[in-house]
Order: C-alpha cells, then structure tokens, then sequence
C-alpha cells in the first residue's frame, strides 16, 4: 500500500489560532448509559477510524462516537 505523499506549502501560513483539545481519548469513549436510537451520516474516514479504536479495545465503535457526542454535549452545557 503506497503512503501518501505530504506536500508543504512554501512561506507562511497566515493567523493561527490554538485551540484547546476538548476530546477525550478513545480509551474514555467506552462507558455505559441508557441510549436513545438517532441515525447519523457520518464519513467513511470517521467510522474506519472509530472501528480500528474500538477492536483495539475490545468494544462496539458505536458507543466510542456515543461518547464522543456526549462530552460535546457536556461540554458545551457547561459554556452556558
């Protein structure tokens, strides 16, 4: 399989802003919670990565990207 090639911009990139890491590590995504079922259409990008976290795990992906939106949610709830 051939790795991309990453390609560098020459000069300066413009104003960059840091911004702090809100998410937590796959290792935090697997609690359990009484759930409500939603659809969601996510990238295939996003899902590959959410399985290969969890068979590392040893736990369903759908309740790692659960969890992910849970502490969005609570995230966000606390800025209220």
């Amino acid at each position: 399989m051939k790795r991309p090639t990453v390609k560098y911009s020459k000069g300066e990139i413009g104003r960059v802003r840091v911004v702090e890491d809100f998410l937590p590590s796959p290792d935090r995504l697997v609690l359990r919670e009484e759930n409500v079922r939603v659809t969601l259409s996510l990238s295939r990008r996003s899902v590959a990565f959410f399985k290969r976290a969890a068979r590392q795990r040893r736990v369903p992906y759908q309740r790692m990207i659960r969890a992910l939106v849970d502490a969005y949610a609570e995230k966000q709830q606390g800025k209220g």
